[in-house]
């Protein structure tokens, strides 16, 4: 059985306004894979997951990110590609006059959920996961930054998606915080979900094994590649 490939990109070339940061990008992520980006600050890993979350335009090249091509997407598009990419930043981007199922509340209600019960069922589902159902009512400044992180994954799971991009989730954490924060990602690729996770944290990736995506000098290289052919052999 082939693996179901939910990001590809082909000689892509990435800009951050009229500078070229990362050019001839070929690459490929399957479902269920857990990947990460490396590179040093300014060689476009932040700008790539922009890229495939249609925050920078695609100028060059293919990209089809989740079954939508990216090149000349139309803005109506764009809400539609987000809502099966969910997304973690490093500052957590947290509304903090607010509790963490208002936090939630206010990101369904601004995708399309109207359905109380069923918005009701899906909060408590994602706080379950990232094991926060009994904190749902405390504000974010009553929270650990490792919390407030997991909260922060819920808000990303909400709206089922295919892809999840981590951009530094770890940055501001302490070591034991961090493992526990890429537990739950690779627990989360375990069912089928893409993740694509920038880090700096080399702690990490060499204790939690994966794909290896290194930005440098404007290239993007797939360290080993390997990894992709075993997941493919065992899915064979």
């Amino acid at each position: 059985m082939p693996l179901d490939t939910i990001i590809q990109l082909d000689k892509a070339s990435i800009f951050q306004r009229d500078t070229l940061v990362l050019s001839d990008v070929t690459l490929e992520i399957d479902r269920g894979e857990f990947c990460y980006i490396i590179g040093k600050t300014g060689t476009g890993k932040s700008s790539l997951l922009k890229v495939l979350y249609a925050d920078l335009p695609l100028v060059e090249g293919y990209a089809k990110v989740a079954g939508i091509e990216l090149a000349d997407i139309k803005p109506r598009m764009i809400p539609y590609l987000r809502r099966k990419i969910g997304i973690v930043f490093q500052d957590f981007q947290l509304l903090n006059d607010r509790s963490l199922r208002d936090n939630l509340l206010f990101v369904m209600k601004a995708t399309g959920w109207r359905d109380k019960v069923a918005m009701e069922e899906r909060m408590e589902d994602v706080l379950e996961k990232v094991g926060l159902r009994t904190k749902g009512f405390k504000m974010p400044h009553q929270l650990s930054g490792g919390e407030q992180q997991r909260v922060v994954i819920a808000r990303a799971l909400l709206n089922d998606p295919d892809i999840i991009l981590a951009d530094e989730p770890t940055g501001n954490l302490d070591p034991d915080t961090s493992e526990g924060i890429i537990e739950l990602l690779f627990e989360i690729s375990k069912t089928g979900r893409a993740v694509l996770m920038a880090t700096h944290d080399y702690t990490l990736i060499q204790k939690y094994l994966a794909r290896i995506f290194k930005c440098e000098n404007g290239k993007v290289e797939d360290l080993n590649p390997e990894h992709r052919i075993q997941r493919q052999n065992q899915e064979a």
